[in-house]
């Protein structure tokens, strides 16, 4: 495992993409609107590598033993253009345009149409060709464009598991809206490991309801189609390190680390797949 194996993985996931959009581009041209953030995290022999494309955000849980605190430690980097050093990096990389970032309905957007600035697909802001009819006229821009807008090299950071690490809480833009790093590690290190992801997914949801001034249990009810103005999409997953075995593959490179992994069971019919908490042995 390196860098240079995760930056081939997206490409070759951004390729494969690009791939089927022009198959499909005659019979479903909006496939050129889709997209998708991307946080990957792969731990091999006590190294643990975060990739992130998008808004999505890995979480680190560490010990500090002197006061039996558990500290959350941001492991990735967010491509939203509502960090400014993202805007400014957009400049950047566009300065002959100065439209590339703009501020709409109070909200930062590229080119005034989507937040993040990097991604899986969204084939319409890399290339021109798929920026036209038949697309549906919101996404089209009035200007052509020579370059890819967005981009799909992730960020990626390496870090040296500690035996004190205790878990990683992997999650979607819409559960950092509503708590911050350490809201959502001290929510799992305070209550059983099991049902993790799906504790902060809940914890979330009261949140954005008490911004809304409402119950938790009115929120609950409003169909999901209309659920988007309330709260974006949730995606938690929860991955406990062993404290033995990180410490083993940190000082013998030891060929497999044992972690578990807190998933969210989702009722069938949803486009997520839903799994039990399971054992790994991820080499």
């Amino acid at each position: 495992m390196s860098v240079d194996v995760l930056k081939k993985a997206y490409q070759a996931t951004e390729e494969g993409f690009f791939s089927l959009v022009t198959k499909q581009w005659p019979t479903s041209p909006q496939i050129a609107a889709v997209g998708s953030c991307c946080l990957v995290g792969v731990v091999c022999n006590g190294t643990l590598y975060i990739a992130n494309l998008g808004d999505s955000r890995a979480v680190l849980g560490r010990l500090v033993k002197a006061t039996g605190e558990v500290l959350a430690i941001q492991l990735s980097s967010e491509h939203n253009v509502g960090i400014e050093s993202v805007r400014q990096e957009m400049h950047s990389l566009h300065p002959d345009d100065p439209h590339i970032v703009v501020l709409k309905h109070n909200v930062w957007r590229v080119k005034g149409r989507i937040q993040v600035s990097r991604s899986i697909g969204d084939v319409y802001l890399k290339k021109a060709e798929f920026n036209r009819e038949p697309l549906y006229q919101k996404f089209r821009l009035r200007e052509p464009f020579r370059k890819p807008i967005l981009s799909s090299e992730p960020s990626i950071s390496v870090h040296e598991l500690q035996p004190h690490d205790q878990f990683i809480v992997s999650a979607s833009d819409g559960l950092w809206e509503h708590l911050s790093n350490q809201d959502a590690v001290d929510i799992v290190q305070n209550h059983p490991r099991n049902g993790s992801a799906r504790r902060l997914v809940k914890a979330a949801l009261q949140e954005a309801a008490k911004k809304r001034e409402m119950r938790y249990s009115d929120l609950k009810k409003i169909d999901r189609g209309v659920r988007r103005h309330f709260h974006d999409d949730i995606t938690v997953v929860v991955v406990f390190l062993d404290s033995n075995l990180v410490s083993k593959a940190s000082s013998v490179k030891s060929p497999s680390l044992s972690l578990r992994v807190g998933g969210v069971n989702l009722p069938v019919k949803t486009l997520a797949s839903c799994a039990r908490p399971k054992e790994l042995n991820i080499s």
